[in-house]
């Protein structure tokens, strides 16, 4: 499952009606609540403010609501884009100030799909992935050959003291040759303490 980081927002234009979708990344119902709220507090003057959301690292909870337009022509289309896109804890608010055209309820399908898809091509996603986090301390000159040399770690937290303390995950399977390739790049170093294992999120290359 992928996940966003940031809050992101786009207006488009569709037969003189203005469609403003925003995305937020949530955590809880609380969290989506709370933004539901600001933004019919902000747009208290729209026609429509519908919107979906997914959370859950199997997409366990979804919801999706038309608030007036008819039945599976905005809430609908807009939760099957991040089906699509296998993402999850995340809300999408579409907020429709009507123009006066009919769009039919292919038109309005449409519309509401394309607002989502557009917004979402503002996004940078994430995936968690399982790592082993370690404990690492340096020489300062050791540290810098680190950065130039062992490209798979992910630095957690970095503490400049007399040496350097580092905190950093990598895959379970680079773990295993790190101290060798430590010793390969004479990297300076005085001890590797294995921690726990963690999840972080990683950007990863997609395009909607």
């Amino acid at each position: 499952m992928k996940r966003i980081q940031n809050t992101y927002q786009n207006t488009i234009i569709i037969q003189k009606s203005e469609f403003i979708t925003q995305i937020f990344r949530v955590h809880s119902l609380e969290e989506v609540n709370t933004y539901l709220d600001q933004v019919k507090k902000k747009y208290y003057d729209a026609t429509h403010n519908c919107y979906a959301y997914i959370l859950g690292e199997n997409q366990e909870i979804q919801k999706c609501f038309d608030d007036g337009e008819p039945q599976k022509t905005a809430g609908f289309p807009m939760i099957e884009v991040l089906k699509k896109n296998h993402l999850t804890d995340i809300l999408v608010i579409t907020t429709r100030y009507f123009g006066g055209i009919l769009l039919g309820a292919g038109g309005l399908i449409r519309a509401y799909s394309s607002s989502v898809s557009e917004c979402l091509k503002l996004a940078t996603f994430y995936e968690r992935k399982k790592q082993k986090e370690f404990q690492l301390i340096l020489s300062y000159s050791g540290y810098n050959t680190l950065l130039k040399t062992i490209h798979y770690i992910h630095i957690i937290d970095t503490s400049f003291l007399t040496d350097v303390i580092l905190i950093a995950t990598c895959d379970k399977e680079d773990y295993k040759k790190l101290e060798k390739d430590l010793y390969t790049f004479k990297i300076d170093f005085t001890n590797l303490q294995e921690r726990k294992d963690t999840f972080i999120e990683i950007s990863v290359d997609t395009s909607i």
